[in-house]
């Protein structure tokens, strides 16, 4: 009887009988808990549903397992480290893992981006890298340059810097006025232009030259950092045109701004590098991260900076606290571990160069659903692939939501959406078996929702 308590428990932990106390972010709830989209174990490629059937993982959970699900060394690493040290407080204190995982990643950035600053997610990041750049302008004697500038359609997170900065209208219109000072880039895509990109559109670069425009109503003095994803990710995967981010350092340091990569989505391999900016040659001012970092096991995020950047905050009294900024969670204990794990897997597995090696037969197979039904555009880049619907009689969006009720419902294809435009990003140990699945799947499904 012991026995049968104990699946029965197991079971109702499987099976919860109460979805109302949740209340799921970025989601339609109402919509969910009447039909909803359950999973409960994943390995390597895929999620099982608690029934047990498997659901391929063409997002990398959100944009994180790069290294799969469940790899054994990074569970053997957070395991491990849950019983030799839970905590350690980051404030006054530190334990090695955190600065051994700092280490491990500064010399994976390129040139001089040498000092990490560790928080627990990308919008955590986002809202440090900003908060850097004010408080760098201060301590280096030039307060007043407060504006930020980010991009239309752009993400970085849901923290009030995060948002103010982001482009992306239904996560801004409900939070009122946000930031005061900040403005906006014009976004990169033109589909007249841009149609069916395999990588980088040719069309675009002078998008940057706008940034010239924001400096000229602003003026340089006041203007403290532009961000910008090198993709751009949640808004539908939007990659940038040739030559633009260069053109955009290019103006930065011409004015003196600083200027910052949101990497969370784009580092640790997701474009065939430990990060974007070593793909298109530009040395930000600093990199924001997360997700990736350790394969999405544990919470961990955090912002990269350059040197001078780091110095600038050295100068005072030793015994003076140089940046009043951190997260009671910052290194974490097993999160730190398990980043090292995962760290050794992409480096052991070459995952980063083969996701390159990859990254043309992803484009061709991405590329093969053009001209089925409602298909409007195709994009690829590095081992991420989106494809834009056209609305349905419904209105916009609704086509997008169908396709991810049925894709996992129907096709176990588990895949992410931006009102109608579907965004595939499978973990980079997908194979060839893997990439065919979930083309054949998204291509059956496509055919469905039309």
């Amino acid at each position: 009887m012991a026995g049968s308590s104990a699946l029965r428990a197991a079971n109702d932990i499987q099976q919860p009988n109460d979805l109302d106390s949740w209340w799921l972010p970025f989601t339609a709830n109402k919509s969910f808990k009447s039909n909803p989209r359950m999973v409960s174990r994943a390995k390597d490629m895929y999620y099982y549903t608690p029934e047990g059937k498997p659901v391929i993982d063409g997002t990398s959970g959100l944009w994180c397992c790069n290294a799969g699900h469940n790899r054994d060394e990074i569970v053997s690493a957070i395991q491990t480290q849950a019983q030799e040290l839970d905590f350690a407080p980051g404030f006054q204190y530190g334990h090695p893992l955190a600065f051994t995982a700092a280490s491990r990643i500064a010399q994976l950035a390129p040139a001089d981006l040498d000092h990490v600053f560790f928080c627990n997610s990308g919008s955590e990041a986002a809202d440090t890298a900003l908060k850097i750049a004010l408080a760098y302008w201060n301590v280096t004697g030039k307060g007043q340059k407060t504006r930020l500038i980010g991009r239309e359609r752009g993400y970085h997170g849901v923290g009030f810097g995060g948002i103010t900065v982001g482009g992306i209208v239904n996560n801004r219109k409900f939070f009122g006025s946000l930031l005061a000072g900040a403005d906006h880039l014009p976004h990169t895509y033109n589909r007249e232009h841009q149609a069916y990109s395999k990588g980088e559109p040719e069309w675009g670069a002078h998008l940057a030259d706008d940034l010239e425009r924001i400096v000229a109503l602003h003026d340089a003095s006041t203007i403290a950092a532009v961000i910008v994803e090198p993709m751009a990710g949640s808004t539908g995967a939007l990659p940038p045109p040739k030559g633009y981010l260069k053109r955009l350092r290019e103006i930065c340091d011409k004015h003196n701004i600083l200027l910052v990569f949101d990497e969370v989505i784009t580092g640790f391999g997701r474009l065939g590098y430990a990060f974007a900016a070593e793909r298109y040659g530009v040395v930000p001012d600093m990199i924001t991260f997360a997700k990736a970092v350790n394969s999405g096991t544990v919470p961990m995020g955090g912002v990269i900076c350059r040197k001078h950047i780091y110095d600038a905050f050295m100068n005072g009294p030793d015994n003076v606290v140089e940046l009043f900024h951190g997260y009671t969670y910052s290194g974490h204990p097993l999160a730190c571990a398990a980043t090292i794990a995962t760290l050794d897997i992409y480096q052991r597995e070459n995952l980063f160069e083969r996701t390159r090696a990859v990254e043309t037969r992803w484009a061709d197979a991405m590329m093969s659903l053009k001209g089925l039904p409602n298909v409007v555009d195709i994009r690829t880049l590095g081992l991420v692939g989106a494809v834009d619907l056209a609305p349905n009689e419904h209105g916009p969006g609704k086509r997008g939501y169908a396709a991810i009720e049925k894709g996992f419902h129907d096709y176990g294809l588990m895949l992410r959406t931006a009102m109608d435009t579907i965004a595939v990003a499978p973990p980079l140990i997908a194979e060839d078996k893997h990439i065919d699945e979930i083309i054949d799947k998204l291509g059956r499904l496509i055919r469905d929702v039309a």
